[in-house]
């Protein structure tokens, strides 16, 4: 039985990401984005499916393990034994966002891969921080006073921080310099911000609207700050044609970023869109 039966998926994602970070379910979280493309998905299955791994992962350890020995069992776990991998044939299908697919298909991309090895360790008593490195999430093993960078994609492969730089320069050209704060843990309702800000790269590239508006409302009751979703969805709502809804995204866009050159375009399109919503009524 779904889980979900009462309410949908965006009032319990709004329900989640409203309560305190040390209380928000990452697992729970990115299994809720998934359920707005699977409506009948049960995140109680997969859920269990985490607290196996986790449960198999506590088996191996030892009383106290250093953060080597941690990225180890549990690289050699998921990467090696359960077969986690990253998706290099189709780093854009939109699958690799959903962490049921991930699960059920073994292969993802970073951030999603990174969920597992963050909801399996912490199953596990394990120490275990997201973090956004620009263009490609880690996870940090370990405590502030000795901790490690493991990269999920890549089979688990252990990072110093010059590895990091020379990830950057493959995906920047050079043109971005590591920062120390770019290997500081990420709070968990951020990444699944970046979740859903990579499903939406995908869908908008595909002009598929339907579902660009489901992550965007999303999007925006985790972080109803962006403006820049609101606008977004503002104008996904116009191609649409819910004309109504897109006048009262971009009339709150426009009344919370104020006037700029950058608005004078978009003052045009929301005064023609006011013209479309009176003929429907």
């Amino acid at each position: 039985m779904n889980a979900l039966a009462e309410g949908s998926p965006l009032e319990h994602f709004a329900a989640l990401v409203a309560g305190p970070e040390e209380d928000l379910d990452l697992g729970l979280g990115a299994l809720l984005i998934a359920c707005a493309e699977y409506p009948d998905l049960d995140p109680a299955a997969y859920l269990h499916r985490l607290d196996e791994m986790g449960a198999d992962i506590e088996a191996r350890l030892a009383v106290s393990e250093a953060p080597e020995q941690l990225a180890g069992i549990l690289s050699g776990y998921l990467s090696g034994e359960q077969g986690f991998k990253g998706n290099t044939a189709a780093y854009y299908d939109p699958r690799n966002s959903f962490l049921n697919e991930v699960l059920d298909r073994r292969t993802g991309i970073p951030i999603t891969l990174s969920t597992v090895y963050l909801e399996v360790a912490r199953r596990a008593g394990i120490d275990a921080r997201g973090v956004g490195l620009p263009g490609h999430f880690l996870v940090r093993l370990g405590a502030e006073g000795g901790h490690l960078l493991v990269d999920p994609f890549h089979a688990g492969a252990v990072l110093t921080e010059a590895d990091c730089q020379k990830r950057l320069d493959r995906i920047f050209d050079g043109r971005v310099r590591i920062q120390p704060q770019m290997l500081d843990a990420v709070p968990k309702r951020r990444i699944l911000e970046r979740m859903l800000r990579n499903l939406k790269a995908v869908y908008v590239k595909e002009e598929d609207h339907a579902r660009t508006l489901r992550v965007l409302d999303l999007l925006l009751v985790s972080a109803p700050e962006s403006l820049e979703d609101l606008k977004d969805r503002g104008l996904v709502y116009a191609a649409l044609d819910c004309y109504g809804f897109a006048v009262r995204d971009l009339e709150a866009y426009l009344f919370r970023a104020g006037p700029s050159r950058h608005t004078r375009d978009l003052e045009a399109t929301l005064a023609d869109l006011r013209r479309r919503a009176a003929r429907l009524n």
